[in-house]
């Protein structure tokens, strides 16, 4: 099997990187192989357009990937979800793009029928992921933005106007370019921080690190085999 790991930052997936530079062959710049399994890392920069950027080049590149794995930090919008839990995605949405009324409020390129709610890859305005299964982690639905929230009133606005769990800056873009160019993909995330005013002293960066990483292992581990 033949995987793309795919982060915006190193910092995100180094002990995975480092697993795969002790217990791995190294055949190539970031790339690894293991019994029956290939994995290239492949950083693409914070955000969308470089993860759009990064992400379809490297597939373009090399059209042989069996799988393409998202992982990173989130913020969660959903209080139910913990700081440290590792969730899959499976719905993703770019939650800004869009205009801003004369009021203040936010409508999207979907409601203007800039950007038809069901035209591919998207549905009802969401991108889906087949392959997401609850019973490997617990499944939930995300946006994806250029600019994480920090100030309550438009938290409270992105929440009256999007029902989902968490949020990031890359995961819509890759959802999108999986479901282009047709490859099996899965986004991993790990809560860092609730989606509030604005205060790093409540976020938990090497928890949520140490538990992605501890899953993507485990992940890589079993594929090998």
């Amino acid at each position: 099997m033949r995987i793309l790991l795919v982060a915006a930052t190193s910092f995100e997936v180094a002990p995975t990187y480092e697993w795969l530079q002790l217990q791995c062959q190294q055949i190539g710049n970031h790339q690894f192989k293991k019994d029956f399994l290939e994995v290239q890392v492949l950083l693409t920069g914070v955000g969308l357009p470089l993860t759009t950027y990064a992400l379809t080049k490297a597939i373009q590149s090399n059209k042989a990937f069996d799988l393409l794995i998202n992982a990173g930090i989130a913020g969660a919008l959903n209080r139910e979800l913990e700081i440290g839990q590792v969730i899959q995605v499976e719905s993703d949405q770019f939650a800004d793009l869009g205009v801003e009324e004369a009021d203040g409020s936010f409508t999207s390129m979907h409601a203007l029928d800039l950007l038809p709610t069901n035209q591919y890859p998207f549905s009802g305005g969401k991108l889906l992921n087949p392959q997401a299964d609850s019973t490997f982690l617990p499944t939930v639905s995300a946006i994806s933005v250029n600019k994480v929230h920090g100030y309550s009133p438009s938290i409270e606005r992105l929440k009256a106007q999007y029902d989902a769990d968490i949020e990031s800056m890359e995961g819509a873009a890759f959802f999108y370019v999986g479901l282009m160019e047709q490859v099996k993909f899965l986004q991993i995330r790990s809560i860092s921080n609730y989606v509030e005013a604005r205060n790093r002293e409540n976020w938990n960066i090497p928890l949520a690190l140490k538990n992605l990483n501890e899953v993507l292992i485990g992940m890589l581990q079993a594929l090998s085999q």
